[in-house]
């Protein structure tokens, strides 16, 4: 590494810098074979969303409140595997290290508004599960396509407004020379790391926007399978009761692989020093990477209708 990729312009006005990513320190050795199951899954997850989208667009029968929020989950997920997994690739095939500043921040962004989002995306998911299985005949008049759109449209703002001002107060500090971001890809608590300056109001921000974002949807969460745990136990037949156990499991499987990998990342962050770092930076790879491969498999699997639709495709091309 030349002494000129650790110099960085400090100018009042604009940040004509960079920033060098290491990939995943401790693994230098096997980086390069690292990367091939990275890269399985990142194409596993970009065609299996993409053939969610697809083929809930085309069928009229699936334009439904559940499928409308899976169609949600599959463009956040596709937004989020695709702002870190070709960098990533980059970084460990080609040594491609260097980040641009402005690209650098935008990955920021990128990672924790949609972030943000699909926390969101699953808590009106938990909530469609609870309507529909606590008010069967009340679910498609409480749940309509424009209560749907809106509740949608009030988590991707909330994404989008409480993490702007990560990269707007990040962009007026003064950066150290050593601009070497240990990991695969900028996130805010890295970056900040890199700041010669005061960074409580900005470390103080992040744990507000963690706790009133995550910890109001893992709230609800709970609250809404709590009351749909008690409905249940109450159906008199065991079948239904299993069917509705059935239909809440795939859900229950998505949370835990995003928030267990999520959680453990921002608390070692910030709580985690004695963690080895090569730990760490895997469990932050997979927290972006692990879900948007999943989700699709998770669903395509447990959903009828979509596992049929795409059993049809597969069955017409064949003939």
């Amino acid at each position: 590494m030349t002494h000129s990729l650790m110099l960085a312009s400090r100018n009042s006005s604009s940040h004509s810098t960079f920033f060098i990513l290491l990939g995943i320190p401790g693994l230098e050795n096997y980086q390069f074979w690292v990367a091939f199951p990275f890269c399985v899954m990142y194409i596993v997850a970009v065609t299996g969303n993409i053939t969610i989208l697809h083929i809930i667009r085309i069928d009229h029968t699936l334009h439904e409140p559940m499928y409308l929020f899976l169609a949600m989950l599959a463009t956040t997920d596709l937004v989020l595997s695709s702002s870190t997994q070709p960098k990533m690739l980059a970084i460990l095939w080609f040594h491609d290290h260097k980040i641009e500043y402005h690209a650098c921040l935008i990955q920021v962004f990128f990672i924790h508004a949609f972030s943000s989002v699909e926390s969101g995306v699953l808590m009106a998911m938990a909530l469609d599960r609870y309507v529909a299985i606590c008010f069967p005949l009340r679910h498609s008049s409480i749940l309509t396509t424009s209560v749907v759109i809106k509740l949608g449209a009030v988590v991707m703002v909330r994404g989008l407004l409480w993490v702007s001002p990560f990269c707007f107060m990040v962009s007026r500090m003064p950066f150290c020379p050593n601009k070497v971001i240990p990991q695969s890809y900028c996130e805010h608590m890295a970056v900040l790391k890199l700041v010669c300056a005061d960074t409580r109001v900005n470390r103080g921000y992040g744990l507000f926007v963690a706790f009133s974002v995550v910890g109001f949807d893992i709230i609800v969460i709970s609250v809404s399978y709590v009351m749909i745990l008690r409905a249940v136990l109450r159906l008199p037949s065991g079948e239904a009761r299993l069917k509705a156990f059935g239909t809440c499991a795939s859900h229950i499987g998505v949370i835990l692989t995003l928030y267990i990998p999520a959680l453990f990342t921002f608390l070692t962050h910030r709580f985690g020093h004695h963690v080895p770092r090569v730990v760490h930076i895997m469990f932050a790879n997979v927290y972006l990477l692990v879900p948007p491969m999943l989700n699709p498999i998770i669903y395509g699997v447990r959903t009828k209708q979509i596992r049929d639709r795409v059993t049809r495709g597969f069955c017409v091309k064949g003939s």
